[in-house]
């Protein structure tokens, strides 16, 4: 599989949305709460692109991970009922796209056998342990995506290697 990708930083930003903490063998119900995210974005006052819902995932756990389906906001937003915030900082990312009709998993491992032969790698925050090659996952999904093909922006936080 060719990549088309690009090394870019980004300025940090804040989240607000739900936050999901499972097993793999409970991922399935991410769906669902995706499915809110979408329906709760009328909610909102003070959205940065209400156009794009983000999808950011942490392994910190080993049978599973952490995943934030959150919208970008200004500062002024107020946190929604049921809704945690999330400041991600500025960071360099790997960015690739991810087309509808494609296997996201053969994606995934695309990117992963990338990272091994380039010059970069994932970035790890020093004081978090991650169960993943690739321990955090952004992504960046279109509203009005088909939900059981979709396409999205996948973004790796990465760093030179030393």
């Amino acid at each position: 599989m060719k990549l088309n990708y690009e090394i870019v930083t980004l300025p940090g930003y804040r989240g607000v949305g739900l936050k999901w903490d499972g097993s793999y063998s409970e991922a399935h119900t991410l769906k669902d709460m995706i499915s809110t995210m979408n329906e709760r974005v009328i909610e909102f006052e003070h959205l940065i692109d209400p156009e794009t819902l983000l999808g950011l995932s942490y392994h910190l756990r080993q049978d599973g991970f952490t995943h934030y389906s959150v919208y970008e906001v200004g500062e002024e937003q107020r946190i929604l009922e049921g809704m945690v915030e999330i400041y991600v900082p500025e960071m360099t990312y790997f960015l690739t796209h991810h087309k509808a009709g494609e296997n996201i998993a053969q994606t995934y491992h695309s990117i992963s056998k990338w990272l091994k032969e380039s010059e970069y790698e994932p970035f790890l925050d020093s004081e978090q342990k991650y169960y993943d090659p690739l321990p955090i996952k952004h992504e960046r999904y279109p509203i009005g995506r088909d939900l059981k093909d979709p396409h999205f922006d996948i973004l790796i936080p990465v760093v030179k290697k030393k």
